[in-house]
């Protein structure tokens, strides 16, 4: 099965949108559920679970991360395509973004500080509702600011 993604001119990845904003709805359920359970066991799998999804995204590529996984075999081939597609730099940035955040809530809850897991959790779950809910990728717009503030190379 194709997974429908091309690489640019650039010669990073080009995606289907809807992939990351596929994944941002699902996050923003991991991460409620996460938020509700955080002083639980289920609440710290919960954690580690998201964190594991960011890890794959950010670091290994968003062909590894397990959202983008299933929206490519099971909700991309019954969809029309894609009207154009996006590079894969911004969506992975946010990734990383987002991981930073549950890196932070993850060693937070194994050491008990549970307030600082649930600012960083509920701070990861803002970012990824804005996304799911109005398609607004903050780590994306994030990564925008970056590339245009660097200098260049």
């Amino acid at each position: 099965m194709p997974d429908n993604s091309t690489t640019s001119n650039t010669g990073r990845q080009a995606i289907d949108p809807r992939g990351p904003r596929f994944g941002a709805v699902l996050t923003t359920v991991v991460l409620a559920l996460a938020l509700l359970l955080i002083s639980t066991p289920a609440g710290l799998v919960l954690v580690a679970w998201q964190t594991l999804v960011f890890g794959l995204g950010a670091i290994v590529g968003l062909q590894a991360q397990p959202y983008g996984i299933v929206f490519r075999r099971l909700v991309r081939p019954r969809l029309a395509p894609p009207r154009e597609l996006e590079d894969s730099a911004p969506p992975r940035f946010a990734q990383a973004v987002g991981l930073v955040f549950l890196v932070v809530a993850l060693v937070a809850l194994l050491a008990g500080a549970t307030l600082v897991a649930t600012i960083a959790v509920a701070m990861a779950l803002a970012a990824a509702f804005l996304n799911a809910a109005f398609n607004f990728c903050l780590g994306c717009e994030m990564y925008l600011l970056w590339a245009r503030v660097r200098p260049a190379r």
